[in-house]
């Protein structure tokens, strides 16, 4: 192999770590998917560690927690693990980003599945840690429609508060409003928003790994379907707002939030 004039020769060793740090910032490197979905199913963890505590903490110990606390803290924990685990994976923390990110080209579909099954592994086992921890049933941390509030009403708050989320969390990522990792704090600060004035009728999941682990744990899937058909529905909506406000996309400021720093190559080259 020659080596320019300008460029100095490399020793083994060198090579050996110019090596591991290619593939890991390759995102299409398939050697890497464990590190993507480890990241995923940490964050996913973490995430629903404090979301689902908040309601099982609050009913283990009466009057400790309040509402406000327990929708703030998802909020502050997702800020958290998107600062420290968004350049690992993307951090979608949830199946209806995940694939908005897919329907917008900024993410590819090959690992949709992949990244949805360890949310779902991820909330899980937050769930059997509290439940374990805490020693109350995982259903005080899902979510469920308010007493005297129909499931169709809960689906349509969840399905307009995951319209909104992942609007945020599309238009942060786009080249005209691309904040870097001070998108992370408006993600939160909906999250809080949302949770804030939408969870006494519907719990403001958005979120349907979140949903799942407390109600696989807790054995009660008895409004589940809301949860998943929501904010699935509100992230194909947002996707499609996003495109009258943006245009396609899969440009480099989309594919980069949606693949992390692991990311190499626009899925649209000719979108920005």
């Amino acid at each position: 192999m020659s080596v320019s004039p300008d460029t100095p020769a490399q020793g083994p060793i060198a090579r050996y770590e110019q090596g591991i740090i290619d593939r890991i910032s390759d995102f299409q490197d398939p050697r890497q998917e464990w590190r993507r979905l480890f990241s995923e199913l940490l964050g996913t963890f973490f995430l629903v560690l404090v979301a689902a505590g908040g309601g099982m903490m609050g009913q283990a110990f009466p009057d400790t927690i309040s509402r406000t606390a327990a929708v703030v803290a998802p909020a502050l924990m997702a800020v958290a693990v998107l600062l420290v685990m968004g350049k690992g994976s993307g951090a979608p923390l949830t199946p209806a980003v995940s694939i908005a990110f897919a329907l917008r080209r900024d993410f590819p579909w090959l690992r949709v599945p992949g990244y949805i099954v360890v949310q779902l592994v991820g909330a899980t086992l937050a769930a059997l840690f509290l439940h374990q921890v805490i020693d109350v049933s995982a259903t005080y941390g899902s979510n469920y429609p308010a007493s005297g509030y129909s499931a169709g009403s809960a689906f349509w708050m969840e399905f307009i508060l995951t319209v909104g989320l992942v609007s945020v969390i599309l238009g942060t990522a786009s080249g005209a409003q691309n904040v870097g990792l001070f998108g992370a704090i408006g993600v939160g600060g909906y999250i809080a928003l949302a949770g804030r004035w939408g969870s006494p009728s519907s719990g403001a999941s958005m979120n349907p790994a979140r949903t799942f682990g407390p109600d696989l744990v807790g054995g009660d899937f008895s409004h589940y379907l809301v949860y998943v058909a929501g904010p699935i529905a509100g992230a194909v909506v947002a996707v499609g707002i996003a495109f009258v406000l943006r245009g396609r996309g899969g440009g480099e400021s989309g594919s980069g939030a949606g693949q992390g720093a692991l990311f190499t190559e626009t899925q649209d080259p000719d979108s920005r």
